[in-house]
Formats: structure tokens, C-alpha cells, sequence
């Protein structure tokens, strides 16, 4: 009879409202569990031990007077692609100010290293019911802007609600997430149909999202080809001596297991190259000592970055411990291997090396970024391996070749200049009537 009434119970009930009411007992658990999470994310140091609180709705900033627009991104890459468009819209005179959500420590550290006046940053609140309304109440903002693939169901239900605008922001959406969201059809279009204007990265992008229910869509292009006012890469004399008359190759974006296969490429590159020199640049930075620890286990003499310390002459990896410093290296390093893509990551964002110029490699497993890796691969620019073995490969013999085109260098900025220009104009006419 309990069985045949739950039955009963569930052919009557809506399904989305009752998806709806799962997911929401899902993240209050999650919500009730995050103080044990938090503190064992503080001992980890992915924290920020003066403002995790945010995360709960303690601000640490003071909401000024005058209209506001709000952008959440995840994390670096997703922040990165952003800050052209903010840098635009800081111009506007109607716009007082621009906040920027984002959900890790690194991003936050980002944000701090370009001049921005009318911008600032808040950790984003766990997606409770009860957080989400605190945190418009107290914002109070015009309309919201989601970049990449940032859906969080209880802040879109209470944004519509709240009649402000929500626009999905180089909206992303890869076949296996497409699949995931497709399982819970009911739920997915009635979150999805809430989005009033979404700009796809991807022609497969905007393909999923019409399926999934956003209405109003306008492809103009992948907004990370876009680059900041302000983008200017530190020069570090101390370096650029140390490196004069070496072979060097640049390892970025490395995730575990990557910067071990990185160091047997170094070894066996550097029989041939007996003046090689190998940055590392890894994704999470709080790994560095690991990492140290990984290489000097394979004979490998490291050097952390430390302007102020002198390099020993024998270093083999050079490794960046500090975020911010990417573009620096890409500018004396023009031979890259992008990380993520040799293990089952999705790849990384290419775009930013390949503005200055440099030969990207890159693994198999790049499905974030597909499009991107099509579109440079036919300019030659950046080519597939399949391992460690074949990465030793393609970079001996990039390391006899020109070391970058300016030729390719001036035409991705101008494609990024004109995704970003009519992007914005885009924006502007939406935003029209709210600010």
C-alpha cells in the first residue's frame, strides 16, 4: 500500500518541481556539511582564511550607491575571458559598479593584478535557497551574467523571480555535460527557459543550449580570443640573462601525474640539448612542493620562482609558484605544452599563449576547448600528441624552428577585438533599459 501510494504520489507531482525540491535537499546537505569541508580546504590553503566567509554571505565589501552589474565565473580561465568586457564596461557612466563572484582562491588573486576601478570581488555563496536571497538582498543587482558553464539552479530561479535579467556569458556546454543535463529533461528546461539572452562560445555550444530551452541565442564568437587594455607582461632582466643562449620549452597548466612525465621529456631532450632549460607552470600552485619533491626524485635540479633569489647554473625545471606570472614566460617562451590534456581533464584554455605568439602542444583529451584546438591547428599553430614519447618528439624539432609569428600574433587579436567590440554592443542594447 506505502508503495503503491508513492506511486500514487509521484505520477501527480510535477517533475520538475519535484527535481527541483531533490536538488535543493542535495545542496542544503552539502550546506550543512561545508564546515568540514571549508576547514579542510583552509588546511589545504585553497582557502582564504580572512574571507571564506563570503562564501556564507559575510561580505567583506560595502554595496555603494547607484546601479550594479554582477558576473560569476568559476575560476582563473573563466575570469580571464571576462575582464576585457569589464574593462569596457567600467567606461560606462550609468554603471557604478561591477561585481565579480568567483569560487576559488586563485581567482580572487587574478582580479588583484589588473587596474580596475569600479570593480570588486566576492567569494559566490553556496547555492542555498537561503544564502542566494541574502545575497541579493543584498547586492541588489541590475543583471546577472554567468560565464562559461555556470548554472546554479536555486540563484537563476530566485534572479527570475527577482525580474533581473540573467545572461549566460560564452556559455559552454560539451557533449558529456549536454548528455547529464538531457537525463533530467523536465528539471534542465525549466531552469534553462529563465536565461533571457545567452552568447555560446561554440557553434556546438549554441546547438546544446537550444535543446536544452534558452530561447533568445546570438553566436558572435568565443570571447577568451579577446585580450585586456592592460595586458602587459612583466620583464624580468634576471631571467631573460639566465635564459640567453639556452633551449627552453614551457610546461603550463600542468595537472598531477603531468609534470612527471614533463620531467622524462626534460631528460630526454637534454641528452641531445645539454643547455635545455624547462619552465613548469602548474595549474594549482599549492602542489609546488610535491611537485619538487616528484622531480628531484628523477635526478632533476629544480629552481622555485624567486625574483630576489639568484638561479643556480645547473637548473633543469624552472618552476612558477605564484599565479599571475603565465604571460610573463610566454613572452620569453615560445614553445609551450598545455597541461589538462595528457590526463582526463578537458584540456586548457590555448588562446592566451598563442597571443604571444608561441607553438602550442597539446594531448588528446582537450574536449573543453575543442573548437579552439581546430581553429589553431589549421594555422598551424598548435599540434596534437598522444604522450610523453611523442611530446619529446614535436618539441625537438620545434626547437630548431622560428621561435613565433607576429603574423598569427595580429590576427587573433584582431578576431579578438571583434568578438569582444560586438559582443559588448550587444550587451549595451540589452542592458539598455535596466541601466
Amino acid at each position: 500500500k506505502v508503495f503503491k501510494c508513492l506511486q500514487e504520489f509521484l505520477r501527480k507531482t510535477d517533475k520538475k518541481i519535484l527535481m527541483f525540491t531533490i536538488y535543493r535537499f542535495l545542496i542544503n546537505s552539502i550546506f550543512l556539511l561545508s564546515p568540514l569541508i571549508l576547514v579542510f580546504r583552509l588546511l589545504k590553503k585553497k582557502e582564504d582564511i580572512k574571507r571564506f566567509k563570503e562564501k556564507f554571505c559575510f561580505f567583506s565589501k560595502k554595496r555603494s550607491e547607484g546601479k550594479l552589474l554582477w558576473f560569476h565565473g568559476a575560476s582563473v580561465g573563466e575570469i580571464q575571458s571576462i575582464i576585457p568586457l569589464v574593462e569596457k564596461l567600467e567606461k560606462n557612466n550609468k554603471i557604478k559598479t561591477i561585481l565579480i563572484t568567483s569560487n576559488t582562491l586563485s581567482s580572487s588573486k587574478i582580479i588583484q593584478k589588473f587596474k580596475l576601478k569600479k570593480t570588486i570581488h566576492q567569494f559566490f555563496p553556496i547555492d542555498t535557497s537561503y544564502l542566494v536571497k541574502k545575497f541579493l538582498n543584498y547586492w541588489k543587482p541590475s543583471a546577472a551574467f554567468f560565464v562559461d558553464s555556470e548554472i546554479w539552479p536555486n540563484t537563476i530561479y530566485n534572479l527570475d523571480k527577482n525580474n533581473i535579467p540573467i545572461i549566460l556569458l560564452n556559455g559552454r556546454i560539451t557533449k558529456n555535460s549536454f548528455n547529464k543535463w538531457k537525463k533530467l529533461s523536465y528539471f534542465t528546461n525549466y531552469i534553462f527557459n529563465k536565461i533571457n539572452l545567452c552568447f555560446p562560445s561554440s557553434k556546438q555550444s549554441e546547438k546544446y543550449l537550444k535543446k536544452l530551452g534558452v530561447k533568445e541565442i546570438k553566436f558572435i564568437g568565443n570571447l577568451k580570443f579577446s585580450q585586456s587594455e592592460n595586458e602587459k607582461p612583466l620583464n624580468n632582466n634576471q631571467i631573460k640573462k639566465f635564459i640567453n643562449g639556452k633551449r627552453t620549452w614551457c610546461a603550463s597548466s600542468t595537472h598531477n601525474s603531468e609534470e612527471l612525465m614533463c620531467g622524462l621529456v626534460h631528460k630526454q631532450l637534454k641528452k641531445k640539448y645539454k643547455n635545455l632549460l624547462t619552465f613548469m607552470i602548474p595549474r594549482h600552485i599549492e602542489r609546488t612542493d610535491s611537485i619538487v619533491k616528484e622531480l628531484n626524485s628523477i635526478n632533476l635540479i629544480t629552481h622555485t620562482h624567486e625574483p630576489t633569489k639568484k638561479i643556480p647554473k645547473n637548473t633543469d625545471i624552472y618552476i612558477i609558484n605564484s599565479y599571475g606570472k603565465t604571460k610573463s614566460f610566454y613572452n620569453i617562451c615560445k614553445n609551450i605544452f598545455l597541461g589538462g590534456s595528457l590526463i582526463k581533464h578537458g584540456g586548457q584554455n590555448p588562446l592566451e599563449a598563442t597571443r604571444y605568439g608561441c607553438n602550442i602542444l597539446y594531448g588528446p583529451n582537450i574536449d573543453n576547448f575543442k573548437e579552439i584546438y581546430i581553429f589553431l591547428d589549421k594555422l598551424k599553430i598548435s599540434k596534437k600528441v598522444r604522450n610523453s614519447h611523442q611530446l619529446s618528439i614535436r618539441l625537438n624539432k620545434l626547437l630548431f624552428k622560428k621561435q613565433s609569428s607576429k603574423k598569427i600574433r595580429y590576427k587573433l587579436k584582431s578576431i579578438g577585438n571583434k568578438i569582444l567590440n560586438t559582443t559588448y554592443q550587444q550587451i549595451n542594447l540589452f542592458l539598455k533599459n535596466e541601466i
